[in-house]
């Protein structure tokens, strides 16, 4: 397979698009993340003063303890709340970011397997056993790259499957 011009600016073009595109995904996933911790600042910002006229007004230790107690749920709440708009952010934005890579990737490996076949097929006579193992070790290679997607596949279900079984815990205890 010889590349030609024509090719390599079609090539070009789309690895600027797919950049373009992931440079807008990151942007509003950051936008996304500010207005996050904005609202987390400012909702934290008021409930400290709240806290604070509350300590002002406890007369003895027992009224303390009820109102530190009557705090802890609440924060535990809004923690795990945060967190899961967080991962909800960040698994969107990777989710985003998995399939252009696995797109690009896709490409690339079909490019290279056509470049080596092509190089393969015009191999000088009594090369056969070369060839094959080249073959096989580009196999073995795509293998690996597809066992290592599946893993992380894998690997990110099992951790949204956790955060959505903690979630549901969460709710449960309100």
């Amino acid at each position: 397979m010889n590349f030609t011009n024509d090719q390599l600016i079609a090539t070009q073009k789309s690895n600027v698009e797919a950049l373009a595109g992931l440079s807008e995904k990151a942007f509003a996933s950051f936008e996304k993340l500010i207005e996050l911790n904005m609202a987390a600042s400012k909702a934290l910002l008021g409930e400290s003063f709240s806290h604070l006229q509350a300590l002002t007004e406890v007369k003895d230790a027992q009224e303390l303890m009820t109102l530190q107690s009557s705090l802890a749920k609440p924060m535990a709440e809004k923690a795990a709340s945060y967190s899961r708009h967080l991962y909800d952010i960040v698994s969107g934005s990777s989710a985003d970011f998995t399939k252009v890579f696995e797109s690009a990737s896709a490409e690339s490996q079909k490019n290279v397997t056509e470049l080596l076949e092509t190089s393969l097929k015009n191999a000088p006579a009594g090369s056969e056993a070369a060839v094959a193992v080249i073959k096989s070790a580009m196999t073995a290679g795509n293998n690996a790259v597809e066992t290592a997607q599946k893993s992380a596949k894998q690997a990110a279900q099992m951790v949204e499957s956790n955060i959505a079984a903690l979630s549901t815990a969460a709710e449960k205890a309100e």
